[in-house]
C-alpha cells in the first residue's frame, strides 16, 4: 500500500466528558514526517489514540488518503492503511515472536516477515522467544516490525524511544528514516527525546492544552529558542 496522505479538520476528542483535543486541524503530505512535540500531559497519546479510533470523537474530520474514517472503528481504519504503535506496545506476552510477526502479516504471505527480520536482526534472533522474555527495547522493536509488516500508508508512532538504551534508540530510529525514506509510508512520531524528533522529521506540531500551539519546520523551531523554552521546556536545541 503506497504512503497516504492525512487531513485532520477541526478535531476535538477525548473520554466519556473529559475533552483532551480541541479544534486540531493540521495535514501531513503522503510520504512526509511529522513530529508532534510538546509536555507531558497536553495530548499527543490522546491525538494519536483518536486518529485510531481508540477515543470519543466528538466532531471533526480525519481523511486518510482523501477518504473519511472519522467514523470507522479501530479495525476498519487499519484496513484502509492506519498502522499503530502505541507506547504501552501491547505485544502478545504468550505468543513466540514470530507468531507475533505473523499476526502482523495480515493478508501477506508468511515469508514477508524476513523484511522484519531484515530491519531488526535482533528479532531474528529472538523468534522463539516469548513475547514476555524478550526486553524492553525488544518489545518495541516487535510491535514496531508487526505494525510495519502490515504495509500501513501511515504509520503512527508514540513514544517509541522512551526508557530504551541509546543503542536501541539508535536502531529504531534508523529503521525508521528507511521507512521514511523509501518514499511508501507517511510516519507520524510523537517522541519526547526532542533532538531525535527533529532529524526524523520535516515538519513539527507543538501541543498545549489540545491544541496546537506552534507549527512548522524543525529547522524553523530549532532557531526559536523562545518557544522551545516556553512550550517544551528546554533551553535551546543544536
Amino acid at each position: 500500500m503506497p504512503a497516504a496522505s492525512l487531513e485532520i479538520e477541526n478535531l476535538s476528542a477525548g473520554y466519556g466528558p473529559t475533552r483532551v483535543i480541541e479544534g486540531v486541524s493540521f495535514s501531513v503530505p503522503a510520504g512526509s514526517r511529522l513530529a508532534v512535540l510538546g509536555r507531558n500531559g497536553v495530548g499527543k497519546t490522546s491525538l494519536l489514540a483518536t486518529l485510531a479510533g481508540q477515543t470519543r470523537r466528538y466532531h471533526g474530520e480525519i481523511r486518510l488518503g482523501g477518504r473519511d474514517i472519522a467514523n470507522e472503528p479501530s479495525a476498519a481504519r487499519a484496513l484502509a492503511g492506519l498502522g499503530y504503535v502505541p507506547q504501552t506496545r501491547d505485544v502478545f506476552p504468550t505468543l513466540t515472536v514470530e507468531e507475533n510477526l505473523f499476526v502482523g502479516l495480515k493478508h501477506r504471505p508468511k515469508d514477508a516477515i524476513s523484511e522484519a527480520y531484515d530491519m531488526f536482526p535482533r528479532l531474528k534472533e529472538r523468534r522463539k522467544n516469548l513475547g514476555r522474555q524478550l526486553s524492553g527495547g525488544e518489545q518495541q522493536m516487535l510491535s514496531t516490525a508487526r505494525s510495519i509488516l502490515g504495509r500501513p500508508a501511515v504509520l503512527l508512532l508514540d513514544e517509541p524511544l522512551e526508557g530504551l538504551a541509546p543503542v536501541i534508540c539508535e536502531e529504531l530510529m534508523a529503521a525508521f528514516s528507511t521507512l521514511a525514506g523509501s518514499g511508501e509510508m507517511t510516519i507520524l512520531l510523537v517522541e519526547q527525546r526532542i533532538q531525535s524528533a527533529l532529524d526524523f522529521a520535516d515538519g513539527v506540531i507543538i501541543l498545549e492544552r489540545g491544541r496546537i500551539a506552534w507549527q512548522g519546520t524543525p529547522q524553523a523551531l530549532a532557531a526559536d529558542h523562545g518557544t522551545v523554552e516556553r512550550l517544551l521546556g528546554v533551553g535551546g536545541l543544536h
